[in-house]
């Protein structure tokens, strides 16, 4: 073999061991998630009552914050299918988008917590405008059960679009970590619908639920018993 072939050999082997070891570390480190975003809106007439659901929480009080962080579920937005979980979001809730890539530019949302309808334009000035919200709050479900489960279902907890809606920044904000005993939205005819997202997630995950919270889930749900869970079989 000349020189110059066993040099190409060797620029061949240093490729392939380099495209390898890419490989390797996208298999070991992709945040891809294939979770299916189901609309935000989707009823399944075939899927169980959302009251009927709640019956099958465990029901107990909070355990202690000790531990949280938001670094415990994420250190930024996973991607869902090649692109990050927030533009996702953005995408199935808002209409009239615009996009560049994955990234959406403008929209309009149908905020489902006011009522109120708001323009969205991407731009640290204007982006606070709307929000992606866990409609169970991750630091609601750390003190419900998420503290005991793995990484990785923290992770697909935060990411799932079963617990993520593009929501009126300002009302995000008032909810915090809030359950259905502290916060429900000012919107009333959304309450049903979002109760029962919760529920659905607490289910999906094993997180409980505290006596307040519950009653005051049936609370809601006592004026839409025929709501349906979300995601969820029996």
């Amino acid at each position: 073999m000349s020189k110059r072939e066993n040099h190409a050999v060797r620029r061949l082997i240093f490729v392939v061991v380099i495209l390898v070891g890419v490989g390797i570390w996208l298999a070991t480190n992709s945040e891809n998630y294939e979770q299916e975003v189901l609309p935000a809106t989707v009823v399944d007439e075939n899927a169980p009552l959302a009251r009927e659901i709640l019956e099958k929480l465990e029901v107990k009080g909070r355990a202690p914050k000790t531990g949280y962080a938001r670094e415990e579920f994420y250190t930024s937005w996973p991607n869902i299918d090649g692109c990050d979980a927030r533009n996702v979001i953005l995408a199935r809730d808002l209409r009239d988008v615009t996009f560049d890539g994955c990234v959406v530019l403008s929209g309009v949302l149908d905020d489902p917590y006011t009522g109120a309808t708001i323009d969205f334009v991407r731009g640290k000035e204007t982006s606070g405008a709307v929000q992606i919200d866990h409609v169970v709050a991750l630091s609601d479900g750390w003190q419900k059960g998420m503290q005991y489960q793995d990484k990785a279902t923290r992770k697909a907890f935060a990411s799932d679009p079963l617990n993520l809606l593009a929501v009126d920044g300002p009302a995000n904000m008032q909810k915090g970590d809030g359950d259905a005993a502290t916060w429900l939205p000012a919107n009333k005819g959304f309450r049903c619908m979002y109760v029962a997202r919760q529920i659905s997630v607490k289910y999906k995950y094993a997180v409980w639920v505290t006596e307040a919270e519950k009653e005051a889930m049936v609370r809601v749900l006592a004026g839409c018993a025929e709501e349906r869970a979300i995601g969820v079989g029996d």
